[in-house]
Order: C-alpha cells, then sequence, then structure tokens
C-alpha cells in the first residue's frame, strides 16, 4: 500500500507542510505516526478521499505521478440505461466524485462490461431493450464472483416495479426524474 509524506501533501495542494500536519491534526486528512519517530505517513486512498470531500480538484502532478496506483484503487461505476440523454445526465451528476465511469446501453453489453470490468456498482435502468433490468439483477445475483457488486435501480417505472427490483437483489431504488444530490449520497453510500 503506497503512502505519501506530508512534505509530498504540501507540494501536491500548493500549500505550507503546517497546513497539512493540521488537516492531520484536526482529523480531516487520515495520518498514521510512525514508530519511534512521531511522522505521519498517509495512505495514497485516503488522501483521494480528502480531496473528494473537500472539492479540491485532483493535482495534475499527482495524477501523473499515481496513475497506475489511482487506476488500481478508483473504484467504477457502470451505468446501464438504453437512452443516450440519460447516461450523459448520470455522467455530469458523477463528474465531481472520484469514480471511474462506464456504460453501456443494453442489458447484452451491460453482462459482457460487468464480467470484463467487475465495476463496484451499477446504476441500472429497469427497462432495457433485450435483456431487461429484471433479468440483469437476477443474472449478477446468480454469480458467486459477483457477490460484492452493489446494484442501484434508477427508474422511471411504478414503484411496485422498484421494490419488486430491490426483491430480487438490488441495493437500492430510485424513481426518476431524480434528484442528483441524493443519487450522489445514495452512490457514496453504496461505495463506502
Amino acid at each position: 500500500m503506497k503512502t505519501l509524506k506530508p512534505s509530498d501533501i504540501a507540494q501536491y495542494c500548493d500549500v505550507h507542510q503546517r497546513t497539512v500536519s493540521r488537516w492531520i491534526a484536526n482529523g480531516q486528512l487520515k495520518g498514521h505516526k510512525l514508530p519511534g519517530r512521531g511522522n505521519y505517513r498517509v495512505l495514497v486512498e485516503d488522501f483521494i478521499n480528502f480531496l473528494h470531500q473537500q472539492k479540491m480538484p485532483m493535482p495534475e502532478a499527482f495524477l501523473a505521478s499515481n496513475n497506475k496506483e489511482l487506476s488500481a484503487a478508483k473504484k467504477s461505476i457502470l451505468i446501464i440505461d438504453d437512452e443516450l440523454s440519460m447516461r450523459n445526465a448520470l455522467k455530469r451528476a458523477l463528474q465531481s466524485t472520484p469514480y471511474t465511469i462506464l456504460f453501456a446501453q443494453d442489458g447484452f453489453q451491460a453482462g459482457v462490461k460487468i464480467i470484463a470490468e467487475k465495476p463496484d456498482l451499477i446504476l441500472l435502468d429497469l427497462s432495457l431493450p433485450g435483456l431487461d433490468g429484471f433479468e440483469v439483477i437476477q443474472f449478477i445475483r446468480q454469480r458467486q464472483d459477483l457477490a460484492t457488486l452493489k446494484i442501484l435501480v434508477l427508474s422511471g417505472l411504478s414503484s411496485t416495479e422498484l421494490v419488486e427490483s430491490i426483491r430480487l437483489g438490488a441495493d437500492d431504488a430510485i424513481a426518476k426524474p431524480f434528484d442528483n444530490k441524493d443519487l450522489l449520497n445514495r452512490v457514496n453510500m453504496l461505495l463506502s
């Protein structure tokens, strides 16, 4: 697990090292004290979470030097919706998050991407051409290797269908149209 020194973080964020020490001291940034010396180290993942919580942009220098670790640590969301406008709206709603966003426009494409990409969360429309959202949920819940995959249903169907999606194995469901803030809260909760 890669760690950063407070001096590295200070350089990335263009602040004084004392500022970083203050962030650690007041609990905003999770730091781990090294035995004996009293120096701190911060896990790369904790630094990324800190940037996200503070709504700070990812520093370019940090991205360049940590690309491999970032892609491994970065969680991914697969948006499964047949409407391009909805896929774009969801992409915009999630652009401030640290997650990698992937897309599928139907149930068959979704199945292939789920197996190939192993996303951490899927945002699933129930009304899909071919294999519908209910069948996608059943497909996922029948597979042992996808047991940890979280499913958030986003649908314009009735509340009866939303309840049915949860009964089949979805972790949460939101009716369309939805509030972006509510969506972000639920996404973050499912991925934390």
